[in-house]
């Protein structure tokens, strides 16, 4: 359910400072500092960790220890990339490796950040496809376009806005994704009810989300992390499924695939607007 508009309010104004705070870092810090920072910078990770600024807190690891960061994308891709792009990386997954992009397509990102699986989605879909990126955050937009001048990006178009209000026209994207983005909303059925508008008839998501087990209560979630930390706004996995269900969507899969916490796990969620 929705938050009240007071608290929803309050909970967004948070996330926006935190992930500016972030966009500020990485691009100020030489080396770039994002959620994990310089990997030989031990006191900039304590840093980090301990203002919680990421997914998960600011963990940071490998990919079989940690769902969180860029840890979980292929070096190849990853040496595509300008620098800022990768560091700026604070998912919990791999969109790209869910969504099967084609050459042609149009594809939103969700909470684009820093950019990275935006224009990872622009090599993917080529010159007659095209990828846009929504964020809410001036820092981590004027991060992500940077990033695209930088990666010679002729095929992408970073907006402003929040994912619950897309600036886009109806039925004009084949492919969304998300990563780790939509368990920070405030009023999830909107988030989903507007990926489904501006969906094409055949069109379909593909996100990386936290999700919780359906044994954990909303107020279990909160006590196992923050909202910005990707924890304590997290649906169930049976939440998610009716939530996308109630906005029209169908061949819904919710696949857990690492824990995040105690009963909270990073998923794959996949599902189609019908043709």
């Amino acid at each position: 359910m929705p938050q009240d508009q007071s608290t929803g309010n309050a909970l967004r104004d948070e996330v926006r400072a935190r992930y500016a705070a972030a966009a500020r870092r990485i691009t100020a810090a030489a080396p770039a500092a994002g959620c994990c920072g310089p990997t030989d910078n031990a006191t900039v990770l304590t840093t980090i960790d301990a203002n919680a600024d990421c997914c998960g807190g600011g963990s940071c690891g490998t990919a079989e220890a940690d769902p969180f960061g860029a840890s979980r994308y292929d070096q190849g891709d990853r040496d595509q990339l300008p620098a800022d792009a990768v560091t700026a990386s604070l998912g919990c997954g791999n969109p790209l490796a869910v969504a099967d992009l084609h050459e042609g397509e149009t594809v939103l990102d969700l909470g684009s950040g820093g950019g990275i699986d935006v224009l990872l989605s622009a090599k993917r879909v080529g010159p007659t496809g095209r990828a846009y990126g929504l964020d809410m955050t001036d820092d981590m937009l004027t991060l992500a376009r940077s990033n695209a001048t930088k990666a010679g990006a002729s095929n992408v178009e970073f907006l402003k806005g929040e994912i619950e209000h897309i600036p886009l026209p109806d039925a004009t994207v084949d492919v969304i994704i998300s990563n780790c983005v939509i368990n920070l909303s405030t009023d999830k059925p909107a988030v989903l009810a507007e990926a489904f508008r501006v969906l094409r008839p055949g069109g379909r998501i593909g996100v990386s989300d936290v999700v919780a087990e359906d044994r954990l209560s909303p107020a279990e979630r909160a006590d196992r992390g923050q909202w910005v930390g990707c924890i304590a706004g997290a649906l169930s996995v049976t939440e998610y499924h009716d939530g996308l269900a109630a906005a029209g969507f169908t061949d819904i899969e919710i696949t857990p695939t690492q824990q995040a916490a105690d009963g909270m796990h990073a998923a794959i969620v996949r599902a189609a607007k019908p043709a």
